[in-house]
């Protein structure tokens, strides 16, 4: 292995997680572009999470951050398949992460999901009260709303936003890689976030 494709895959490495292995096939995949190989590995890794979203997930933990402040605190609870990945550094690293992107983020639902029929229903009134005014289809107008629901989805779900520490990659992605990297489901339960 030559230096400078040495120095890609411990940078590939860096910044997703995967192994020596996937990186080194990755980076071959991609011609040696690091970005084409980052989007690659999030490609498949996506197939691998998709794959384990229907295995039972028994064990976990519950992490937790506060801010140095002392006026924000977080407890999330994580679940995945074992007792052993549960205790791996990896894991507590994800679990850290998640409750550092609540403090920073305030996310009000895990997925979309998870958000009351009600609240999405107010939120469809106010973006067609927001149209009402705009001569266009119907079509383009539901569309339109539909947009501006999806925005609300990023703005609002933990899963759909932008990692506080990484924003080319949004929390899901985050997972997608800590499911690929220790091969197990992984499921963000839920989370409390307080503040004074």
């Amino acid at each position: 292995m030559k230096a400078a494709h040495f120095k890609d895959v411990s940078r590939l490495r860096e910044r997703t997680g995967v192994g020596v292995l996937a990186a080194n096939q990755a980076l071959r995949a991609a011609k040696g572009d690091l970005d084409k190989a980052v989007e690659l590995l999030r490609k498949s890794g996506q197939k691998v999470a998709a794959g384990k979203v229907s295995r039972q997930t028994r064990e976990g933990a519950i992490g937790h951050y506060i801010h140095a402040n002392g006026k924000i605190a977080v407890l999330v609870v994580v679940s995945c398949e074992t007792d052993f990945v549960a205790k791996s550094q990896p894991f507590l690293e994800l679990i850290h992460n998640l409750a550092l992107h609540i403090a920073a983020v305030n996310p009000l639902y895990v997925k979309p999901e998870d958000i009351p029929p009600a609240i999405l229903e107010q939120e469809r009134s106010i973006y067609r009260e927001q149209t009402k005014g705009m001569k266009k289809p119907a079509a383009m107008i539901k569309k339109i709303v539909d947009g501006k629901l999806e925005q609300y989805f990023e703005e609002s779900c933990l899963l759909r936003q932008k990692f506080v520490k990484d924003e080319t990659q949004k929390v899901a992605d985050l997972i997608t890689a800590a499911v690929q990297k220790l091969g197990e489901n992984i499921q963000v339960r839920e989370f409390v976030r307080l503040s004074l």
